[in-house]
């Protein structure tokens, strides 16, 4: 379908109607009706745990493996997905423990503590971050999918009846978080999850365009009150909130954002990193890692390890160390240390060079376009903190 829209935008240019084309076009309309019904059937069967339904979706619709190209599928089965080890002190003597797929059972075990002593009052969130462990079936393209990994999570309580609210709020503000990164608003999508977890009302995942295709890097979920009732059900212990407004007490619904950080930082590095051909045959290895979230802010660069540009280079990165993290480099030529510096991410690159002995300006850098400018020493602050804070990135979702 997508690929009949194409053709039909490159034929009919600025007068075409996309929308239109697909309420009305024959192929188009066939192909969506045969989508449906794939769709349907393969949601069925995802809700009832059917497998054979879902081994006969695979051979009705000759679905082949894309490097080999064989069918010769096996069964599908269910997979076991938890870590389990013994905890005792002498082999018969021993309990069954797993390792936590999840951080979040932290939170809610946690939750009556942390709403009395903030004086919390709903809604709010708590967030972590921890090592969460999976048996996975195969661990594969690179960082993206391992067996011990880092999770940041928030579990954000809120009324019941209100959760599918604040479920929509979330999953927009969560995107617009990734999008402000500046990795390219057109890598991500959204994946709305055919098949609920038995706890969930609502969940979908977004999605960031790997080398290897889209892929899951945060997962936001309406998970009712099923671990707060659980954790209530089985402690013997009263977990609810009184909510002063409406007089009486519940145990409130959460909505939990849950990023994997092994998967975040890739994405970071996919788009950042690129090997650039340069005016005369020359190349660089540069890194466009987003300015708020580069290690280090500025190098700082002596043109020459003599005639007082080293002391003026030590007294540039004495003014700016507290405030941002600096590097200070005067190995090799200029250009070389440049392409250093470019390369690991650093947005900008200060030198130090005989008209600052003079003027109290330096020549400043930019990694991007390699654009130099002459700016004043006492700039160089509010230059850096205008364009490499993470405050400004997170001003823009307000």
């Amino acid at each position: 379908m997508n690929k009949e829209c194409e053709k039909a935008a490159k034929r009919f240019g600025d007068k075409f109607d996309e929308t239109m084309f697909r309420q009305t076009n024959p192929r188009v309309l066939e192909n969506q009706k045969k989508r449906d019904e794939l769709h349907a059937r393969y949601e069925k069967a995802m809700n009832d745990n059917d497998l054979a339904e879902l081994k006969q979706i695979i051979v009705d619709y000759e679905i082949v493996d894309p490097v080999s190209g064989t069918k010769n599928w096996t069964d599908v089965r269910q997979f076991n997905l938890m870590f389990k080890t013994q905890m005792g002190s002498s082999a018969d003597a021993t309990m069954d423990v797993y390792l936590r797929p999840e951080t979040a059972q932290g939170i809610f075990v946690n939750f009556l503590n942390v709403q009395k002593t903030g004086r919390m009052r709903i809604p709010f969130g708590i967030a972590q971050i921890g090592k969460a462990f999976r048996n996975e079936i195969v661990a594969r393209q690179f960082i993206f999918r391992m067996r011990e990994f880092e999770q940041m999570e928030m579990q954000f309580f809120v009324r019941p009846g209100e959760e599918l609210k604040w479920f929509d709020y979330w999953r927009e503000q969560r995107l617009r978080w990734h999008k402000a990164l500046g990795l390219g608003d057109e890598k991500y999508r959204f994946h709305d999850h055919e098949k609920l977890a038995h706890y969930a009302n609502a969940a979908t995942d977004i999605e960031f365009k790997m080398p290897f295709g889209f892929k899951e890097v945060e997962g936001i979920h309406s998970r009712t009150d099923f671990d707060l009732s659980q954790h209530a059900k089985f402690s013997g212990k009263k977990i609810q909130y009184f909510d002063a407004e409406l007089n009486e007490s519940y145990t409130p619904y959460v909505i939990e954002t849950s990023i994997g950080v092994d998967r975040m930082f890739l994405s970071v590095m996919c788009s950042s990193y690129e090997e650039q051909q340069l005016e005369g045959g020359d190349t660089r290895v540069v890194l466009h890692l987003p300015k708020a979230l580069a290690p280090i802010k500025c190098a700082i660069l002596p043109l020459v390890r003599k005639d007082g540009m080293p002391e003026k280079a030590h007294e540039i990165m004495n003014m700016l160390k507290f405030d941002f993290a600096c590097h200070y480099e005067d190995k090799d030529t200029v250009g070389k240390r440049y392409r250093r510096q470019d390369a690991i991410g650093t947005p900008y690159c200060i030198t130090v060079d005989g008209q600052t002995l003079e003027d109290n300006t330096v020549t400043l850098r930019d990694r991007d376009t390699m654009q130099q400018e002459r700016v004043a020493i006492a700039d160089l602050p509010a230059i850096l903190a205008r364009e490499c804070s993470l405050n400004n990135v997170l001003r823009k979702l307000m």
